[in-house]
């Protein structure tokens, strides 16, 4: 084999993004943002001859943790917006449950922060 022709790839092969897509652009029912937070649905079955991705992603999911759409792409080598399609698929089929990101409210509680400040410096 010449040395200018690309050599395959060891391991395992991934499903090209528009056939995970079905070639859709855009979301059906769910939009999903970028920081939006994924768990998967209690129950859901990961063995029941879901693709291997829709696999991965309730795995890497599970509850009680989740995880935001930007990391499950990075993890996953996924560009964006095909995840935001899959991950909306999955959501439609209650596969998964999201949660938008917590309001900038209810998580700069200054009062708080001061209380666990103190807490710490009395340890």
């Amino acid at each position: 084999m010449p040395q200018d022709e690309p050599q395959p790839q060891p391991g395992r092969r991934r499903t090209r993004l528009y056939a995970l897509t079905d070639g859709r652009t855009a979301a059906a029912h769910t939009v999903l943002t970028m920081d939006t937070t994924i768990t998967a649905a209690t129950g859901a079955d990961v063995d029941g001859g879901l693709p291997t991705e829709w696999q991965e992603i309730l795995a890497m999911c599970a509850p009680p943790g989740g995880r935001a759409v930007a990391e499950i792409a990075a993890r996953m080598n996924i560009r964006l917006t095909p995840m935001t399609l899959l991950l909306g698929e999955l959501a439609d089929r209650g596969l998964i449950h999201h949660r938008p990101p917590l309001a900038v409210a209810e998580t700069t509680d200054v009062h708080l922060l001061m209380r666990i400040r103190d807490s710490l410096a009395r340890i």
